[in-house]
């Protein structure tokens, strides 16, 4: 049987959910919620609203069932599908002076340059969008459905501007959607990626202190420097900021910050750390970040990383069985970073080895050669840089010992491949070490150095709270 574009197979059913209990199954196709056909996930979450249901499924034997749902408001219904989206993704129309994508190596696997710009990726996967391939219907949509927060793109307020940097003849006329979005009191967060000498400066205030007109509702901006690649022989030149140049984007942002804080209760706009480690300058206080909105941005990751990490680090020492941990730990770990990161693991690794002198750690700052020594994030690290660089250093003399520690952002997400296809079976055969991936929080990567012996791997990721749990059990008997 044909299944049509508004029919979604359901892939997998939660545990204990709703659906469970109501006997759907994988397998099964949802038609409709209350009668009406289901578009893609933007109606789904909308629909699944009430207090009340009716569900009609299609078993796979093509008996329908209609099933009558009370719940409470906004409970989930259990159901995962296929397709995320439930519809086809949108791609992105622009070619922006910055895109990442148009600056990879060729020869990568067909997924890395596909460029998205999709709403729904913003509500669901906090994804930037630009807008620019988005309709007044997409936008009434979003406003009625209440969907949020939604990211967006803006890079300039200034509607020429903004063409020039997303090479679209549209992309200053969408800007009016940012009104309207504000008007249905939804709720953003805004980006601007800063190319140096174009849309800094001057400009960079502008669009500081137009976005700042949609506050509350607006709830945060960020800005943060252009990637630049060693693949760009085609594409326009880009400068890289010198640390100067950052500290003075630092001071504008932070010239307003207070009023903000003043007048909303937000400091609204945020530097990406990248640029305090370019202008070689202390992170803000944690109650700057605002509750750390755009984390994922890179704004506020070092800070929030250190204060995971102390705070984790005292309760450890404050355990009943530290001076028991402190004695047995006598290893060598290497911990494999990116540049951006090295200076704040380098920290914590120091402090680290002062609670456990036991412990040797190594802090391998890990040079990309493969995009460019300008690509300084450790979620672009390719295995193949990581072979390389650690092999040198054992032949060098340098002592890495049995374990090796990576973020879990170097790999592919819920997998154990990296940017270039090899594995992480790969790593380990290369350099006879047994590869420990750990989360990109402080507390993480305190438990990852301290119990790495007893971590456990199991087909989708590596455990490390059961490996801990079981270890501080063992010292307190």
């Amino acid at each position: 049987m044909k299944k049509n574009k508004c029919e979604h197979i359901i892939s997998k059913v939660q545990p204990g959910s709703i659906a469970e209990e109501m006997e759907i199954e994988p397998g099964d196709v949802l038609l409709s919620i209350n009668d009406e056909p289901i578009e893609d996930v933007f109606d789904y979450r909308y629909m699944i609203k009430d207090e009340y249901v009716v569900v009609l499924i299609r078993k796979p034997y093509g008996e329908e069932w209609e099933l009558e749902i009370e719940k409470d408001y906004d409970d989930d219904l259990g159901l995962e599908f296929e397709n995320d989206l439930m519809s086809e993704y949108k791609s992105c129309s622009n070619k922006c002076l910055f895109c990442f994508i148009d600056q990879m190596p060729p020869g990568m696997r067909d997924t890395l340059y596909f460029k998205d710009d999709d709403s729904r990726l913003s509500f669901l996967q906090g994804n930037y969008i630009t807008m620019t391939n988005m309709t007044e219907k997409d936008i009434d949509r979003i406003i009625k459905m209440q969907l949020a927060p939604i990211n967006i793109s803006v890079q300039s307020t200034e509607p020429e501007l903004r063409c020039k940097l997303l090479h679209n003849r549209f992309a200053g006329d969408k800007l009016k959607f940012i009104d309207k979005l504000y008007e249905g009191h939804v709720e953003m967060n805004g980006q601007i990626v800063c190319c140096k000498n174009i849309n800094d400066g001057e400009h960079l205030r502008r669009t500081i202190e137009d976005l700042s007109k949609y506050l509350p509702f607006m709830r945060s901006v960020s800005a943060v420097p252009a990637g630049i690649t060693k693949y760009r022989d085609d594409l326009p030149k880009l400068d890289l900021y010198t640390k100067e140049e950052a500290g003075a984007v630092i001071d504008l942002i932070e010239s307003y910050q207070q009023g903000f804080y003043e007048k909303y209760g937000l400091h609204f706009i945020h530097a990406s750390d990248e640029w305090y480690i370019l202008a070689e300058r202390d992170f803000p206080e944690e109650e700057r970040y605002d509750g750390y909105i755009q984390l994922e941005n890179g704004v506020g990751m070092m800070r929030l990383l250190w204060t995971e990490f102390e705070e984790a680090l005292h309760r450890q020492i404050a355990e009943d069985g530290y001076e028991q941990l402190k004695k047995s730990l006598s290893q060598t770990i290497t911990i494999a970073t990116g540049k951006l990161a090295a200076p704040m693991l380098s920290k914590i690794a120091a402090q680290t080895m002062e609670a456990f002198p036991g412990l040797q750690i190594y802090v391998k700052q890990i040079r990309n050669d493969f995009f460019g020594e300008t690509i300084t994030v450790s979620g672009l690290i390719t295995a193949q840089d990581l072979i390389a660089q650690l092999q040198e250093e054992r032949e060098n003399g340098r002592e890495l010992g049995s374990y090796l520690l990576i973020p879990s952002n170097m790999l592919r997400t819920g997998e154990e491949v990296f940017l270039d296809d090899l594995t992480i079976t790969d790593v380990e055969q290369a350099l006879s070490m047994h590869v420990i991936v750990a989360d990109t929080g402080g507390e993480d990567l305190l438990r990852a150095m301290l119990f790495h012996e007893t971590m456990k791997r199991n087909n989708e990721n590596y455990v490390y709270v059961k490996a801990y749990e079981e270890q501080e059990e063992g010292y307190e008997e």
